[in-house]
């Protein structure tokens, strides 16, 4: 109700066309594109493989102590059950400024340390100032995409999946910035650190406020089409976005620029950046079609919230604890630890696999780009893939959690076959799985588990990852590939480097067992929930044909009878 009261007090003040520039600027959809923002530089985390090499090197690290520090940026990542209980209690902008200070604070120290200006910290206290910083990235992605998410309930599915678009590519957007301010010369890495812990801060911030709650309008019937269209507008604008950041990489890898590097990586970087802010237009757009269709239904209030019921009100609605005690929640634990654990050991090491493999830095560069780039398309399609078959065929959604861990499967083993060219192919892979699974996760969770506590629960179910992460990656291929490295006796800037296939091979081939493990577990998750999935398709489509004529009795009714499903597809472990 705040944005109303915005709107009208404008209203009462200012003439037609500063009265219209408000309207924007307090609107649900102006709040999308701070959403996207937001979401745009949340994904820092995603391009430690960029300087990690870098990191190793500065303060005399080993691969097993590198992995460490991993483990504590995936732990950072996965920790966002804070961020989720503030937002329960709080307000959006809360959660956004607390994360937008820790952020700064994890990434300058990190930066502080790599560049020699402050002494070399201890292993345990790097592994803080990178937890810190990561964290940072659940309270952006927390306060933005769960109030989107309830600001757009009826279309969740698309919003979930292109606001994880957004993050997905956003180390492909930082890798761009990097490269304007570096001249794309390589150089530096540490400019990078001192990038991600600015330009997130700045942004969160800046968006802070703007972000919030703000109900559906009843709108005409024409109008929901209208809105349906909106959203997919931001979305092809996101896909324009990862389309010229993929050909972007193409062109530098194929074809040689005869313009300067600095000027090529400037331009690029400034038409990314254009593209970027391109929902705007999306954005006066719709507030210019909402606004002129309330004086054509002058006999609606355009201030009223919806009468019909609010999301997650139609179905079931599970408790923290009732969620964690489910064995629904177990096997989804189990599945997402046997794949997100070897899918982010590729993403950590990219520059240890891409240097094994004689791959220049530029090219390593490259790889953490066209990870980030995979991600995007991984979310997107997922989002939009996974709900086309749930309502087209009533299939369980856990199967496109099956079909992501069965194509990692093959993806480790081209890392651990050690063809040259075929660390291209793995990244690629690799980044579409981590960004499709984590999509697919959290629509399980949320349809599943019900949308009332989803900020706790969508972080809660990300645990899966450091725990996947520390085993696969700390100690199975770090310990392997240091134990390797002291056998050659190889040495690349006073550093132990190991070069050749066999430095990944066993190791990939145990954690490509363990993901197909991840595989069996998800296909039973898919069978216990087939019935589930079955009965609310089919209501989903009874509602939406009889939304004018439901009542609160038949709603009762329908919640009793999803209780009834869910519960018998869910007996509780504690």
């Amino acid at each position: 109700m705040a944005a109303f009261g915005c709107v009208h007090a404008a209203a009462a003040t200012l003439g037609g066309g500063a009265r219209f520039a408000v309207r924007v600027l307090c609107g649900r959809w102006f709040m999308l594109f701070a959403s996207t923002m937001i979401m745009t530089t949340s994904g820092g985390a995603y391009i430690f493989g960029a300087y990690s090499k870098a990191l190793k090197a500065s303060l005399e690290y080993d691969l097993d102590t590198l992995d460490t520090i991993g483990f504590s940026k995936n732990m950072g990542i996965s920790l966002g059950i804070v961020s989720g209980l503030i937002n329960e209690v709080a307000p959006p902008w809360v959660v956004l400024v607390t994360g937008a200070a820790m952020n700064l604070a994890g990434y300058l120290m990190v930066y502080l340390a790599m560049s020699a200006a402050a002494h070399r910290p201890p292993v345990w206290l790097m592994c803080l100032y990178i937890f810190v910083g990561t964290v940072s990235q659940t309270f952006a992605s927390t306060g933005a995409l769960v109030t989107s998410v309830r600001n757009f309930p009826d279309d969740r599915g698309v919003v979930l999946g292109m606001l994880l678009g957004y993050a997905g590519f956003s180390g492909a957007v930082f890798t761009q910035l990097y490269r304007a301010f570096d001249g794309g010369g390589g150089g530096e890495a540490a400019t990078l650190l001192l990038l991600l812990a600015c330009l997130p801060t700045a942004v969160s911030l800046l968006f802070s406020f703007t972000v919030r709650v703000i109900p559906p309008r009843r709108p005409p019937i024409s109008s929901s089409t209208a809105e349906r269209k909106g959203v997919l507008g931001f979305l092809g604008v996101s896909v324009l976005v990862g389309v010229y950041l993929l050909a972007l990489n193409v062109v530098e890898v194929k074809a040689a620029t005869r313009l300067p590097r600095r000027f090529y990586h400037v331009t690029n970087t400034l038409l990314v950046l254009i593209l970027v802010v391109g929902p705007l237009v999306v954005v006066v757009k719709q507030e210019y079609h909402q606004q002129t269709s309330s004086h054509s239904h002058s006999t609606l209030q355009q201030d009223v919230p919806r009468a019909v019921p609010g999301p997650g009100e139609q179905e079931i609605n599970y408790s923290v604890r009732q969620a964690l005690c489910s064995q629904h929640m177990l096997l989804l634990f189990v599945a997402t630890a046997c794949g997100i654990g070897g899918i982010m050991t590729v993403v950590d090491n990219m520059s240890q696999i891409g240097q094994s493999l004689g791959h220049s830095q530029r090219t390593i560069t490259m790889l953490v780009s066209l990870v980030s780039l995979a991600n995007y398309a991984g979310r997107v399609l997922a989002g939009l893939g996974s709900d086309y078959v749930v309502a087209r065929y009533r299939l369980p959604r856990p199967l496109a959690l099956t079909a992501t861990l069965l194509l990692a499967f093959f993806g480790h083993l081209l890392v651990a076959a050690g063809l040259r060219d075929g660390v291209y192919a793995a990244s690629l892979i690799m980044g579409f799985c981590l960004g499709s699974l984590w999509t697919v996760l959290f629509a399980v969770v949320s349809e599943v588990f019900g949308l009332k506590h989803f900020s706790t629960l969508y972080n809660l179910s990300t645990l899966a990852s450091p725990v996947g992460s520390y085993v696969l990656s700390v100690q199975v291929a770090g310990r392997m590939y240091d134990r390797e490295a002291q056998r050659q006796g190889h040495r690349r800037q006073d550093e132990l480097a190991c070069v050749g296939v066999q430095c990944f091979r066993a190791s990939f081939e145990i954690i490509a067992g363990v993901t197909l493990l991840g595989v069996a577990v998800s296909m039973v998750m898919a069978w216990r929930t087939r019935a589930f999935y079955h009965d609310r398709t089919r209501f989903l489509f009874s509602a939406a044909a009889d939304t004018a004529a439901t009542t609160d009795s038949s709603s009762s009714r329908q919640e009793d009878e999803n209780k009834t499903i869910a519960a018998s597809q869910s007996i509780g472990i504690c």
